[in-house]
């Protein structure tokens, strides 16, 4: 039997599981309260504090044997293309990354963007030492696997990246193949992550080829999406808006907070369906964007799409699902994988790492 640690940080909080092979034995969310992230002055200082935290939920708290570890999983995190020395751009690909010195140190000092999830590989390395087993990180958000010509925009030094909630869509898409009995690698998938943010992307062939992120197409309950750009120009200049004020607006304070406050889809859903006019026609643009996105991704295979996959915990909504598919299923048919499943699918990796079906590679630069 494998046992199996999975790490995943987030801002205020670090969620952890432990497996037995493919099984949750437990799992617990270290909750870190506001007065104790402020004591420290960047992320990267909590390292020790959360790695403590960890090993006494673990190894304390639920008994569990250094000596018994078959591998650590963590999150990807923030992990930047690579670049070697003659200019040539090695870009991150799907599938796990063994973690050392080099790829800790990256996401410590040359992160895209500081964020709780750049610690995983550090805190899982801490323990995987002690424990005398690997760890690893599998589907990080900046997986970038996207054919050449979407990259392309109008203006010559912006170029598409390919960043996402890829942990979660590569997962749901897997498991819409095993159910069905597909080959990923030979499929046309369209997977759209519902969350506070979304992300909707194309799976051609095992690849990640084109995305839709939640800054250039749906909404959702935080973000704003794809926004007239001249109209926002004109209100920024307006309103004497910094840019990285409105950055802030787009994706934290947009969609549905903006509209009414909250990001809570479900509260708004239900003033919808209670009779509040201006609930429902929001809700119901936001599935109808999702949609849009979907059938921007599906040109790119000449519409022959095998599945559209809803995941996320949007994706557990009964009437957002029956809203969405008759602007959608001409395209496909629609499968449902509700939630965020990223902590189970880290440990599927694991197995698959442990028994040889995945194989990892090495960030640097002979990657």
């Amino acid at each position: 039997m494998y046992k199996i640690l999975v790490i995943n940080p987030g801002s205020t909080s670090t969620k952890i599981a432990f497996y037995h092979d493919h099984d949750l034995a437990w799992k617990e969310e270290i909750k870190h309260p506001s007065e104790v992230i402020k004591q420290y002055a960047t992320i990267y200082d909590q390292l020790d504090m959360r790695t403590e935290l960890v090993e006494k939920v673990t190894f304390e708290d639920h008994g569990e044997k250094y000596e018994d570890l078959s591998v650590v999983m963590c999150r990807g995190g923030l992990v930047p293309e690579y670049f070697e020395e003659d200019g040539t751009m090695h870009r991150v690909s799907a599938g796990a990354y063994v973690v050392d010195d080099y790829l800790i140190d990256t996401l410590f000092h040359r992160p895209i963007n500081n964020h709780a999830s750049n610690l995983a590989c550090a805190i899982g390395d801490k323990i995987a030492k002690k424990a005398g087993v690997k760890a690893y990180i599998y589907d990080p958000v900046t997986v970038d696997e996207l054919d050449d010509l979407v990259r392309i925009t109008g203006i010559r030094h912006i170029k598409k990246r390919g960043q996402g909630h890829n942990l979660n869509m590569r997962a749901a898409a897997k498991k819409v193949c095993e159910q069905k009995g597909w080959d990923y690698n030979t499929k046309n998938l369209i997977v759209a992550h519902l969350g506070g943010g979304s992300t909707v992307s194309l799976h051609h062939n095992g690849r990640i080829v084109d995305i839709v992120s939640d800054d250039e197409g749906q909404f959702s309950p935080e973000r704003a999406g794809l926004v007239p750009i001249y109209l926002l120009l004109a209100w920024m200049k307006k309103d004497n808006i910094d840019p990285m004020d409105m950055k802030e607006i787009l994706s934290k304070k947009g969609g549905m907070i903006d509209w009414f406050g909250t990001a809570d889809a479900y509260e708004i859903e239900k003033r919808g369906i209670a009779g509040d006019k201006e609930c429902e026609d929001i809700y119901n643009a936001m599935a109808l964007s999702i949609a849009r996105a979907v059938s921007r991704l599906a040109c790119y295979v000449g519409g022959k799409v095998d599945a559209i996959i809803l995941t996320g915990s949007i994706a557990r909504s009964k009437y957002l699902i029956d809203f969405f598919r008759p602007y959608a299923e001409w395209m496909g048919p629609i499968e449902v994988i509700p939630g965020e499943n990223e902590m189970q699918a880290l440990c599927d990796a694991g197995v698959g790492l442990l028994d040889g079906t995945e194989t990892a590679k090495v960030y640097g630069p002979n990657m």
